[in-house]
């Protein structure tokens, strides 16, 4: 289940949130979460990182039926990223916080489910890509929301096991 919560900042806060956000290589939601999940020991993070992949999903079909291309390829890049991101604080307690270190651990994540994760994180990669060039078409969003959406399913499958 989503919940939609409205916080109203001041333009500056919500710069500086930005800013923040940027200077990590975070999108805005993920900079957020992590700071909201920061004091939660791996297990529960890697579970709410799931959780929050799992929303991003569905949140992506809706923007892909208002066909808004751009934000639906943006919440699969995240959903991609924090299913990698949920496996590794699952599997070790690791704590990923750079785009190095999600594709470096991806290839544990590819070792131990299948070869198949290569082809949801370039999908999801790629959906990165498409939010910042716009070069990606309707079709393209569909495809990869498929093959991420086995990505977050397995690595649930696995962290719930």
């Amino acid at each position: 289940m989503t919940v939609t919560l409205s916080v109203r900042l001041s333009r500056s806060v919500v710069e500086r949130l930005e800013r923040e956000a940027r200077k990590s290589g975070l999108s805005l939601e993920e900079y957020v979460l992590e700071l909201v999940l920061r004091n939660l020991d791996p297990q529960e993070r890697a579970r709410e990182y799931i959780e929050t992949a799992k929303n991003l999903l569905e949140q992506a079909r809706e923007e892909l039926e208002k066909n808004d291309v751009r934000q639906a390829a943006e919440k699969l890049w995240v959903a991609t990223a924090l299913a990698v991101k949920a496996y590794a604080e699952w599997k070790e307690g690791k704590k990923l916080t750079s785009h190095r270190e999600l594709w470096e651990y991806k290839d544990i994540v590819a070792s131990e489910l299948g070869e198949w994760v290569r082809d949801s994180w370039n999908a999801g990669n790629s959906m990165h890509t498409c939010f910042y060039e716009e070069w990606c078409t309707h079709k393209d969003v569909e495809n990869s929301l498929t093959k991420i959406k086995k990505l977050v399913e397995q690595v649930e499958e696995r962290i719930r096991a």
